[in-house]
């Protein structure tokens, strides 16, 4: 990992909204007018317009019930919009013709099987892909040396704490490789001094691995810790009211988190919020 950098040199980097989503860089994801009404009639996301570049880490805020939860799904293809259109402009594409974007998908819980250690925990992605024996177990042992958690391969769920829990829901994710990692308010469920771990390991990974990144959460101080921008979404339907970038190099050291630049745009952040709450329907 790269040397901490100094918190003066954090501050005045060059924005990283610039070096990501530039004029000359090929989109990864496009979102255009997306919409979702349920069977019930309740419609939880209106007008989703929204772009996502190579190397970005998103997050995506705003209050309980705004349709976060069910963009994602709708990202990971779980399922489809009622209107509007999903693009994958780099995707390769299956035989009917469909895109298949190399995609990871991390859930609020770890959803492990209690039955199952956490190599074949980890391993569950590519039996269901049909790799082959020797490759998955390689694969396996690769996921989880980058989530620190090769020493319990053959430790049980009962045997993890919580965030361990999510260290094998991680590797998981990562088994299959994927170019873009969406994670469903991963950290949530934790105290605060293992989320506050878990956030630096996150960002150690999507540096090394140079992935791409979409985190729900609805913490202000943790989106503006991890992101390199921030789509704040209004309240049922859910819409994109601001779009906030995090103008700050990686790697962020824990001066960051005390920083008058990291402040400003918690300020910044929590202000867009309120504005949020403010819009929409909240029955």
């Amino acid at each position: 990992m790269t040397a901490a950098v100094p918190i003066k040199a954090v501050a005045e980097s060059t924005p990283i909204k610039a070096a990501t989503s530039g004029a000359h860089q090929r989109p990864l994801l496009r979102l255009s007018d997306v919409a979702k009404t349920f069977s019930t009639g309740t419609t939880a996301l209106a007008g989703i317009d929204l772009t996502i570049f190579p190397g970005e880490f998103v997050s995506l805020l705003g209050p309980s019930g705004c349709g976060k939860s069910t963009l994602l799904k709708l990202i990971a293809g779980l399922a489809a919009p009622s209107s509007g259109m999903i693009d994958w402009p780099q995707s390769t594409y299956t035989a009917d013709g469909s895109p298949e974007p190399a995609l990871g998908f991390v859930f609020q819980e770890p959803t492990l099987l209690p039955w199952r250690t956490t190599a074949d925990n980890v391993q569950l992605p590519l039996l269901l892909a049909g790799v082959n024996r020797q490759e998955a177990r390689e694969r396996v042992s690769e996921a989880l040396a980058q989530v620190g958690l090769s020493a319990f391969a053959d430790s049980y769920p009962r045997q993890l704490s919580g965030g361990m829990k999510m260290r094998v829901s991680i590797a998981r994710a990562l088994v299959t490789r994927p170019k873009i990692l969406l994670m469903d308010e991963p950290f949530a469920a934790l105290d605060e001094i293992t989320r506050t771990k878990l956030n630096d390991e996150l960002l150690q990974l999507f540096a090394r691995q140079g992935l791409t990144v979409i985190f729900v959460t609805h913490s202000v101080y943790e989106s503006v810790y991890l992101s390199s921008r921030i789509v704040v979404m209004t309240t049922r339907p859910g819409r994109v009211t601001a779009e906030i970038p995090i103008e700050a190099n990686y790697p962020r050291p824990e001066e960051f988190r005390t920083s008058p630049f990291y402040n400003e745009r918690c300020r910044l952040v929590s202000a867009a919020l309120r504005r949020a709450m403010n819009s929409g329907d909240c029955s």
